[in-house]
């Protein structure tokens, strides 16, 4: 036995009894007897170690920073890159244009990440923290010194996710726990840059895109297309690759707990045309879906309303002076402003309807009287019925989206948190919000989670079939409400009443219509909830524009009132006779009935 090995162990073997042990490779003891092996091993030695010098004098229980597996370095412009690209290949499943993404919505984000000084520049943005390397730099190439997304010349690339960041040394990434440059995108230097990415201007780049490209989707459409889950945003940073790691304070970049309205996204939208300094856009035809003629009688068949009252809306968009193409189109040295088509549309209707109908809580069901001691056949269109189809179809309507909107599953199944002691709060919310989801389909009789809805331009359908809201009005005819008038066409209603006229400083105040609306008649409030409703506004949004329209048809002629809101009654096409003062009328405080009958 070599007792330099066993170290004098001597120790019987259980087996055999002999006291004869060997070492073997493994430095594990076996009998040479029997070769029974036992479970003792040889102490090694390290002839290297040096007592003293590597001795651990303190014990630390803080959380160590790990860097994230299969991570790379990334920056907020590249996450907002892949935000876009998958935002802009829903739209394309739904059947918009690939010029759309192919030649637009490219264009215009390297145009943003130009202005912006992320990429395609010399001149980047720099931090303390995070700095880019110039061109007079030790680097390959005069590409390398900006943070350049794939290739610079081929623009599909530069939206199909391949895209590489250059954030500099990896000592300096490793320090965040998220994207290389959250800390100095949410410095105070890089926040009062209002050139800035963030999820709502997302929205507003793809509806310039989409404008530019002159496709029939609506701003409106845009944004109920996210609501209902065909267009990602609220949970869009779920779809990033795995390699790009959202952790810190890259929840307050990403993380969208609401969807923005139309006037947010529109002014989003209007701020980005003039950063971009963008050219004239194209020119919206007669033949263009985003015209207010055609917008309008798409509105007129969502709302049930006759075909013939197309007519009297051209009428009308021509004295407005609307159907101009310069009208309809951004141009920064000629008109800087970005039109609302969708709100536009609804406006005209709107005013077409005033005209036609009064709407005074008066005139239009004294006109819907008449028209049934007329109608003999039952082809006249008559307000009163319209109504009541309306008011049940919308109630129902309304009662969808509230349910829908209770039902919907805001949270993500990636909570991003600000920081790691949040997460533990972040995950138990979680964990409580599934079980509750989990009792709630057990306990009821539907699911719980949002019916899938097929995307689409209207928000009723009108008909025989099943599952429409209603009967169909379109084929209605106006022979009631119209009268020949030396060989023309006259509305029957003689009078039209208005709001005071004058444009308020939008510096100095904002929309009067909370103040108003108590004094307005029951049956053009209603109007307007109906087509605040159809697309997804506030009331009190659609109710400035129906004043712009209205001062552009009178065109100032309309006398001066002292007081904010006072109503003035007109003649027919809203042109006063010289020397005549126009009476005021009362603001009538009655109300309709589920019937339509005056209160």
């Amino acid at each position: 036995m070599d007792e330099e090995h066993t170290a004098g162990y001597r120790e019987p073997c259980a087996q055999c009894s002999a006291v004869d042990w060997g070492v073997s490779d493994e430095c594990n003891f076996f009998c040479r007897s029997c070769h029974n092996m036992i479970e003792r091993t040889r102490d090694v030695v390290d002839s290297t170690f040096n007592r003293g010098s590597t001795r651990i004098s303190t014990l630390s229980r803080g959380i160590k920073n790990k860097r994230t597996k299969h991570g790379r370095e990334w920056m907020i412009c590249e996450g907002f890159q892949f935000i876009l690209r998958n935002q802009a290949n829903a739209l394309l499943k739904l059947g918009v244009s690939p010029h759309f993404k192919d030649e637009v919505l490219c264009q215009l984000w390297r145009l943003y990440l130009q202005k912006s000084r992320q990429a395609y520049t010399y001149d980047s943005v720099r931090s303390s923290k995070f700095k880019v390397r110039g061109p007079n730099s030790d680097s390959d190439s005069a590409a390398e010194s900006t943070v350049t997304f794939a290739s610079e010349t081929d623009v599909e690339t530069n939206l199909s996710g391949t895209a590489r960041s250059n954030a500099g040394s990896s000592s300096d990434w490793s320090l965040c726990s998220g994207s290389a440059d959250t800390s100095s995108y949410l410095s105070r230097r890089m926040r009062q840059n209002r050139g800035l990415m963030s999820m709502r201007k997302t929205l507003a780049l793809i509806h310039l895109a989409l404008l530019w490209s002159r496709e029939a989707l609506t701003l409106s459409d845009l944004l109920r297309l996210v609501n209902e889950g065909h267009v990602p945003y609220v949970k869009s940073f779920e779809e990033l690759p795995d390699e790009m790691k959202l952790e810190g304070k890259d929840a307050l970049i990403f993380r969208v707990e609401s969807i923005p309205s139309h006037q947010a996204v529109h002014k989003e939208a209007q701020n980005l045309v003039l950063f971009l300094e963008l050219p004239a856009f194209p020119l919206i035809d007669r033949q263009s879906l985003l015209h207010p003629a055609l917008l309008s009688l798409r509105y007129l068949t969502d709302a049930n309303l006759p075909d013939e009252l197309h007519l009297w809306v051209c009428r009308l968009m021509e004295r407005a002076g609307m159907a101009d193409q310069t009208f309809n189109t951004v141009d920064r040295s000629s008109r800087p402003v970005l039109p609302c088509h969708d709100v536009q549309a609804a406006a005209l209707i709107i005013v077409t309807m005033k005209l036609m109908f009064g709407l005074d809580d008066h005139t239009e069901w004294d006109l819907s009287n008449q028209t049934g001691d007329q109608d003999d056949t039952g082809n006249m269109f008559s307000l009163r019925r319209w109504y009541r189809l309306l008011q049940a179809a919308l109630t129902r309507a309304q009662q969808r989206t509230v349910h829908s909107v209770a039902r919907k599953q805001w949270k993500a199944k990636k909570p991003l948190y600000l920081s790691r002691q949040e997460k533990c709060v972040v995950i138990k919310k979680k964990r409580i919000a599934e079980q509750v989801q989990i009792c709630f389909e057990k306990l009821s009789s539907c699911p719980a989670g949002v019916d899938s809805v097929e995307p689409s331009s209207f928000r009723f359908c009108w008909g025989d079939e099943d599952g429409a809201d209603g009967p169909s009005l379109h084929q209605k005819k106006l022979d009631g409400l119209v009268t020949l008038k030396h060989n023309v066409l006259t509305p029957s209603n003689s009078t039209y009443w208005h709001p005071a006229l004058r444009p308020c400083n939008p510096r100095k105040c904002r929309s009067h219509y909370s103040e108003v609306e108590s004094t307005l008649p029951r049956t053009f409030v209603w109007l307007l909830q109906l087509f605040s409703f159809l697309l997804d506004v506030k009331p009190a949004y659609l109710y400035e524009e129906v004043l712009r329209v209205e001062r552009r048809v009178f065109s100032g002629k309309t006398p001066k009132t002292t007081g904010t809101r006072t109503r003035t009654r007109t003649r027919t096409r809203g042109q006063p006779r010289r020397g005549e003062d126009e009476k005021q009328d009362e603001n009538p405080s009655s109300d309709i009935s589920c019937s339509g009958s005056k209160r």
